[in-house]
């Protein structure tokens, strides 16, 4: 017999973006991945080999991180400004009012 009782209650996965330093699900967080050819890209899957940092979809929280080195610092390695502009061109304007 089948016992009824509580079902299990998945954990959800958070991460702390780079920028802004909150804590927020790891689906609402876009990926930043050094692969290990060490080349910085965006990883739309999650699951690119390599070491990950987490940004929120907005262009203040990259430039937050951008000022503070802190892509660097997650990811270990130097960002060419040229991805920096990359990355900025992907993600959408802030939208007034926000922060």
């Amino acid at each position: 017999m089948r016992k009824m009782g509580k079902m299990k209650r998945r954990k959800v996965p958070l991460r702390t973006c780079i920028g802004c330093q909150e804590q927020k699900n790891k689906k609402e967080l876009i990926r930043l991945v050094r692969t290990p050819a060490g080349i910085v890209e965006i990883d739309p899957t999650g699951k690119k080999a390599g070491r990950g940092a987490y940004i929120c979809n907005k262009r203040s929280c990259l430039e937050k991180a951008v000022k503070a080195k802190r892509i660097e610092k997650s990811l270990r390695h130097e960002v060419s400004p040229l991805v920096v502009q990359e990355l900025m061109d992907q993600l959408p304007e802030d939208e007034i009012g926000e922060e």
